[in-house]
């Protein structure tokens, strides 16, 4: 499915020498087109040399294919999807709206006031996007159907890492409505209350995302034999005339400055649908699965803590269908107690000596 995240496989990887070195939180990253993906380290190098402080004067991310070490953020290909966020020691780079062209292998590089003092850290992280697809593939049988026979719908995904879950829906009138789970639907004593269009929602620990419709046209003839004729709706002519599903939503974060522990985070989730969207459900990403963390187009953290520092992203839907937004991160810093010295003062009288206090 198309999900709006990454797929990291936990390697520490350190390089380094002499007090010079890069670390590595992964060499390996698979992504979705479309999604955005942050890829981490962090770095050392020897505080000073024949007395001479060392001081970092640039760090910045590259291609390792580039003969001369270029910043990803002035190469044209990347204005605008390319950010530096702040970390002590530490070299993140975001990467969103990927391209299945952004695959590669990318290297961090540190320049010091160092004669020669500039590292590159290998092997670095190689990233590779994918365009995932859902398809309702085989509809089976594909001929003359007798009521009382069954139908079956399979789902299929090329998702890496695999599916974990196959949900089923069939379009009503307000919204879709669940019909049950698995790779397989089957349709068992099919009559024409089953007619209508049915679509599959595929997820794993990335995202979720829908397959188009396939529709089932129940008829009876005169000696009650049942035709079953199938379609795909995106060969439906005239498609703009259509109403569509939810278009891909946006969510915007309010503050969008530094958010510290204890404040408040507003996440707002908007999207151009006709119909209008009647749902919105709003997941954290988790090690292995979507969290879901509640609904409405507003999701409120209020008193936040740094445990809730993650991705979010909401899933808007209506009686066409549902999509996922990308994910916005939300990092929580820690609120610093500032501690400030108590001197205390003592005070020795000896014999003989008298003192006023005013």
């Amino acid at each position: 499915p198309q999900m709006r995240s990454a797929a990291f496989h936990n390697l520490m990887i350190v390089q380094g020498q002499n007090g010079w070195g890069v670390t590595y939180t992964s060499t390996q990253i698979c992504a979705l087109k479309g999604s955005t993906v942050d890829m981490s380290c962090t770095y050392t190098y020897p505080p000073q040399i024949k007395k001479k402080k060392t001081k970092v004067e640039k760090t910045f991310w590259f291609i390792n294919r580039d003969i001369k070490p270029v910043d990803l953020k002035t190469k044209s290909e990347y204005k605008g999807r390319v950010d530096y966020p702040s970390k002590k020691n530490g070299c993140l780079v975001r990467i969103s709206d990927l391209r299945q062209s952004d695959s590669a292998q990318y290297q961090f590089r540190f320049i010091t006031n160092q004669p020669g003092g500039h590292y590159t850290g290998s092997p670095g992280v190689t990233l590779t996007v994918t365009d995932l697809q859902v398809h309702v593939m085989s509809f089976s049988p594909s001929g003359e159907i007798i009521e009382g026979s069954s139908v079956t719908l399979t789902c299929t995904s090329d998702a890496n890492p695999p599916v974990t879950k196959y949900t089923w829906y069939k379009r009503g009138n307000n919204q879709p409505q669940s019909r049950g789970e698995g790779q397989q639907f089957v349709l068992s004593f099919i009559n024409s209350s089953d007619s209508g269009s049915y679509s599959c929602v595929a997820e794993n620990s990335l995202g979720l995302k829908m397959s188009e419709y396939v529709h089932i046209d129940v008829k009876c003839d005169n000696k009650g034999t049942i035709f079953i004729h199938s379609f795909i709706h995106s060969l439906i002519h005239s498609v703009k005339s259509l109403p569509d599903p939810p278009r891909l939503p946006s969510v915007s974060m309010s503050p969008s400055g530094q958010i510290v522990e204890g404040s408040s985070v507003t996440l707002t989730c908007t999207s151009d649908a006709n119909p209008p969207v009647t749902k919105y459900t709003w997941y954290k990403r988790g090690n292995n699965q979507l969290q879901s963390r509640g609904e409405g187009q507003q999701f409120v953290l209020s008193s936040i803590n740094s445990s809730e520092s993650g991705s979010y992203s909401c899933v808007a839907e209506n009686s066409l269908g549902l999509k996922m937004s990308e994910y916005v991160y939300i990092d929580v810093k820690l609120t610093v107690a500032v501690v400030l010295p108590i001197i205390l003062i003592s005070v020795f009288l000896l014999p003989g000596n008298n003192f006023d206090i005013v």
